[in-house]
């Protein structure tokens, strides 16, 4: 399973999000210039979180966007779904029915045993993702990142922040 490139930059965005204080936004040009991303495409990504309602916006010259609720209220799968949609990653087409051997009209008593364990696999993944909340990430983060690049990012973050 490959996610599109907008599910690792919606996470990263989200992260930051999450250190800003309360009713401070951080504009798309901010993000994209953090995290080296192309603006135009960045947007595309962060549209789909406030379209999911995780995050929210406002206009002008202090606009841009900040998380809608705490980060400890915000699931990795809800990002994900955001961006990549909540559909199964596995589709089964159920090619069992092409085989010669089988009788005509024979009816199977249930769904195809590839399918079943693609699904309790997505299911899994889906379930982990679903644990882990943005405040685990920061939590995380903030005890891998050096402390002075985790200092120097959040300043950097707060000059840009209206």
């Amino acid at each position: 399973m490959i996610l599109k490139s907008q599910v690792e930059w919606a996470l990263h965005c989200c992260a930051i999000l999450a250190g800003l204080p309360e009713g401070r936004y951080l504009s798309t040009k901010a993000l994209a210039e953090l995290h080296g991303l192309p603006k135009e495409y960045l947007s595309k990504a962060l549209q789909s979180l406030s379209q999911a309602s995780l995050v929210e916006t406002t206009l002008g010259p202090s606009g841009g966007y900040r998380l809608a609720r705490a980060p400890s209220e915000v699931n990795f799968l809800e990002i994900v779904e955001a961006v990549e949609g909540k559909a199964r990653s596995f589709t089964c087409t159920n090619i069992r029915e092409n085989n010669p051997c089988r009788p005509a009209g024979y009816c199977d008593s249930k769904p195809c045993a590839v399918a079943r364990i693609m699904w309790e696999a997505d299911e899994a993944w889906r379930e982990t993702l679903r644990r882990v909340r943005l405040s685990d990430l920061v939590g995380t983060l903030s005890e891998e990142v050096p402390p002075d690049i985790w200092r120097d990012t959040f300043e950097w973050v707060l000059k840009r922040a209206g």
